[in-house]
C-alpha cells in the first residue's frame, strides 16, 4: 500500500536477501557434512589414541620381562615406564595366569574394560560419546595383544587424559569446520551470485523500471549474450516487453481513433438530421424518380442516424444483439445493389443469384451491412484494375444447406493476398489493399458471429469468394460464444 504522496512504504528488510540465504545454507549444509565426517573420526580418534598406548606399553613389557635374563629395573625406572604410558599399571597374561609388570600405586576400582582385539564399529563409536559425556573420572581397563607370548596385554588408566584428548581434538574439528564452511560458502556465494544472483536481480529492475513507463522503449531490457536458461530469459522478457510495449501503443492509438470517432459520429449525427429533414420533402414532389429512390435514402438515413446514436450511447462501436426477422432474401441483396451503387455501373456487372423464394432468419439491418460491407469491397477491389479487357463482375448467390442458409458473395478481382489472410476478419490488420483498415470485414465478421453463423474466405475461386452460413434458429444463451469471434 502506497501513502498519498506516492512514495513506496516497503521497505527490503536487510539479511534476508537471496544472497545471505544461500550464504546461510551453504555453511550449514558443510557442517552437517563436517558432523557426519566427525562422529566416525572421534571413535578412530579414542582407538587410536588407546592404540598408542598399548604400543608404548608393549615397548615397557618387553623390558620388564627381561629382568627374569639377568636385566634389572629400578622403581624410578618403573615409574617412567608408567609415564610414558600414562598408566597406574600394566599386566600380562599367559599360561593361564596373570602376571602385573608394573604398577605406579594402587590404581582405583576398574569401571570399564576396552577390549581393542575386537573390532566393532558401532561400538566404537557409541563408546567415544560415552567417553565425552561420562569420562570424566572413571578408571578403564585398555586390552589388546601382548608383546610376544601370552593371551593378552593389559594397561590400567585413569580415563581423564583420554578425555580431554578427545575434547581438544573436537575442538580442532569444529574450529578446522567452521573455517572449511566459511571457505566453500564464499566461493559458492560468489559463484552463484555472478551466475543466478545477480542476473535475478537485474531482471526484477528491469521489470520494475518497464512496469513504470510500459510504453518507453528504452526501458526494455537488453539481453546479455549469455547462453544458458538466464540468457533465455532475457530474450524472452525482452519480447514480451517489446509486444507489450507496442499492445500498449496500439491500444493507445484505438483510444484516440475511438474518441476522435466519437467527436465525428457527434456531428454527423446532426449533419444526418439536417438530410434527413430535407428528404422527407423529396416525397411531396410529384416525379416517379423521386417517388421511388426517397424511401430508400430516408432509410439508409434513418439506419445512419441510429448507428450513430448508439455508438454515442456506449462510447464504442459495440453491436446490439439482432432482432431476428423472416426476409425476402433476394430483395434485400437488391437493396445491397442500390445502396453499393451496381445499378447500372458502367463497368461492373451485379448478378443477384438468388432464388425469388429463398427465405432467411435474421436481423435485416446488421444482414445488409455485412452484405454493405462486403460488396464495398469486391467494388473497390474490382474498380482498381484499370485493363478494359478484364472481366468485373459481383455475384451473391445463396441456397438452403442443412446448417441453415448458406450466403456466397463472390467477385472476379484479383484476390485477397496471402498476408491479408492472417489476420483477414482483425481490424486494422485484415485490409487487402493500401491505405483500408479491414473495419468493413471485422464489422461483417462481428455481426455474422451474433447470429450463431460463420464467415470465411473459400479457396481456389479466381478472384474472392466469402462465404456466410447462418443458421435458421435463434442462437441459445452462449452459443455465440462458442462460435468464436474474430
Amino acid at each position: 500500500m502506497q501513502p498519498a504522496n506516492g512514495t513506496d512504504t516497503t521497505r527490503r528488510r536487510p539479511f534476508v536477501g537471496l544472497s545471505v540465504k544461500l550464504l546461510v545454507l551453504t555453511i550449514l549444509f558443510v557442517m552437517f557434512a563436517e558432523v557426519m565426517i566427525f562422529v566416525p573420526s572421534i571413535a578412530n580418534f579414542r582407538v587410536t589414541w588407546l592404540k598408542d598406548r598399548l604400543a608404548t606399553a608393549n615397548v615397557a613389557a618387553l623390558l620388564l620381562e627381561r629382568e627374569g635374563e639377568g636385566l634389572t629395573t629400578s622403581d624410578a625406572l618403573r615409574a617412567d615406564l608408567l609415564a610414558a604410558i600414562g598408566a597406574d599399571a600394566v599386566a600380562v597374561r599367559g599360561e593361564g595366569m596373570r602376571r602385573l609388570l608394573a604398577m605406579s600405586s594402587m590404581p582405583g576400582m576398574v569401571k570399564r574394560d576396552v577390549d581393542l582385539r575386537v573390532n566393532r564399529p558401532l561400538a566404537a563409536i557409541a563408546d567415544a560419546f560415552e567417553t565425552l559425556v561420562a569420562g570424566g573420572d572413571r578408571t578403564i581397563r585398555v586390552i589388546g595383544q601382548p608383546p610376544r607370548s601370552g593371551e593378552f596385554l593389559e594397561i590400567v588408566m585413569a580415563e581423564a587424559p583420554l578425555r580431554w584428548a578427545m575434547l581438544r581434538y573436537s575442538r580442532n574439528i569444529l574450529v578446522l569446520s567452521l573455517v572449511i564452511s566459511l571457505i566453500a560458502a564464499t566461493l559458492v556465494f560468489l559463484s552463484l551470485n555472478g551466475l543466478f544472483v545477480r542476473p535475478m536481480r537485474r531482471l526484477t529492475e528491469a521489470m520494475a523500471r518497464f512496469s513504470a513507463a510500459p510504453e518507453d522503449p528504452a526501458r526494455i531490457i537488453r539481453p546479455s549474450r549469455r547462453g544458458d536458461e538466464v540468457g533465455l530469459a532475457e530474450e524472452r522478457l525482452a519480447t514480451m516487453q517489446r509486444q507489450l510495449a507496442g499492445t500498449l501503443k496500439q491500444q493507445r492509438r484505438l483510444a484516440d481513433v475511438g474518441l476522435a470517432v466519437s467527436k465525428i459520429n457527434h456531428d454527423l449525427r446532426n449533419l444526418l438530421a439536417s438530410a434527413q429533414l430535407i428528404s422527407d420533402r423529396l416525397t411531396d414532389l410529384p416525379d416517379p424518380t423521386v417517388q421511388r429512390f426517397a424511401p430508400k435514402l430516408i432509410g439508409a438515413l434513418d439506419r445512419a442516424i441510429a448507428y450513430c446514436q448508439s455508438t454515442l450511447a456506449y462510447g464504442r462501436a459495440e453491436e446490439q444483439p439482432p432482432v431476428r426477422r423472416v426476409l425476402a432474401l433476394a430483395r434485400l441483396v437488391d437493396e445491397v445493389a442500390d445502396v453499393v451503387g451496381l445499378v447500372d455501373h458502367p463497368t461492373i456487372v451485379f448478378e443477384n443469384r438468388v432464388p425469388a423464394g429463398l427465405e432467411i432468419e435474421a436481423d435485416p439491418d446488421q444482414l445488409l451491412r455485412v452484405l454493405v460491407n462486403l460488396g464495398r469491397n469486391a467494388v473497390q477491389a474490382l474498380e482498381a484494375g484499370e485493363d478494359p479487357a478484364l472481366v468485373r463482375r459481383l455475384t451473391v448467390a445463396a441456397e438452403r444447406a442443412p446448417a441453415g442458409v448458406r450466403i456466397t458473395v463472390a467477385d472476379t478481382g484479383p484476390g485477397v493476398p496471402q498476408k491479408a489472410r492472417e489476420n483477414l476478419f482483425r481490424a486494422f490488420e485484415g485490409s487487402a489493399r493500401p491505405g483500408g483498415t479491414g473495419l468493413g470485414l471485422a464489422i461483417a465478421a462481428e455481426l455474422v458471429h451474433a447470429h450463431g453463423g460463420t464467415i470465411e474466405l473459400a479457396d481456389g475461386a479466381p478472384g474472392a469468394a466469402f462465404v456466410i452460413v447462418l443458421p435458421d434458429h435463434a442462437p441459445e444463451a452462449g452459443d455465440a460464444d462458442r462460435t468464436g469471434s474474430v
